[in-house]
């Protein structure tokens, strides 16, 4: 069973490409690298998908038609959207969709054309135990992966894991006007990102388990003035790794 694991944004998965790196090889195709080879006892196939929905459409098709994965977890940042959730905070998408899909009068707004269908579901073994795997890390290693000082500057006081509607579109939502509209809208949803809903399309097309996770960077409203480039760096990058180490090393455990 071979595992794809994909992210937007390399210092997401910068760490696990140095874990892989031995006994690894590397296939360029479509100006992304994939990196073949074996994590925590996994075969697996680490990319950059680079930004957006149609980037994060065409990577996923490739590591279904060229690489057989069997399965697909997606790792990242998002802003939160849902009141109550904080900087630091991991949500793990139950259910995605497309908050800028909007075929009206043709079809009901945000209903994806011919599928019949708003929202596309996660596979629950995989979400399970990715919740898992998160809220385990957050438990256990967090505190010595992200120094204190830097939690105190972000306010990260007791980051937690939540579990549902991850909302997606090909525009950076950070405005207070905008993060009401899709409240609105969409009053299930716990954050917003830029690839999610795209890679649960094709998964669901092809058939295939997939997850999604997210390490929210902002609220994504006017008060978003994380210093991005460093909170990837010194934050979401570790939970990136840290998660999903925990993850395969479990999976591993319990084969």
């Amino acid at each position: 069973m071979t595992l794809g694991i994909v992210a937007a944004l390399h210092e997401e998965i910068a760490d696990l490409l140095a874990e892989m790196a031995t006994g690894a090889h590397v296939e360029h195709i479509g100006m992304r690298d994939y990196h073949v080879g074996k994590l925590h006892g996994h075969d697996c196939v680490v990319v950059l998908a680079r930004v957006g929905k149609v980037a994060a459409a065409a990577t996923t098709a490739a590591l279904i038609h060229r690489f057989d994965v069997d399965e697909l977890v997606f790792t990242g940042v998002a802003g939160g959207l849902a009141h109550g959730l904080a900087v630091g905070d991991i949500v793990v998408a139950d259910t995605l969709v497309q908050h800028d899909m909007d075929a009206s009068p043709l079809f009901p707004r945000f209903e994806i054309p011919l599928l019949r269908r708003d929202t596309l579901d996660t596979a629950p073994s995989l979400r399970d135990a990715l919740a898992e795997a998160a809220r385990g890390w957050l438990d256990d290693e967090m505190a010595t992966q992200v120094p204190a000082a830097l939690r105190a500057e972000l306010q990260m006081t007791t980051p937690r894991v939540h579990v549902g509607q991850i909302a997606s579109g090909d525009r950076f939502v950070s405005s207070a006007h905008e993060v009401g509209r899709l409240r609105d809208a969409l009053p299930q949803t716990l954050a917003v990102e830029m690839e999610g809903a795209a890679v649960a399309q094709v998964c669901h097309e092809y058939g295939i388990p997939f997850a999604v996770m997210r390490t929210l960077s902002d609220t994504a409203d006017d008060t978003a003035h994380v210093d991005f480039p460093r909170f990837l760096r010194d934050v979401a990058s570790h939970y990136s790794h840290g998660v999903l180490r925990r993850f395969l090393t479990e999976r591993e455990r319990h084969a």
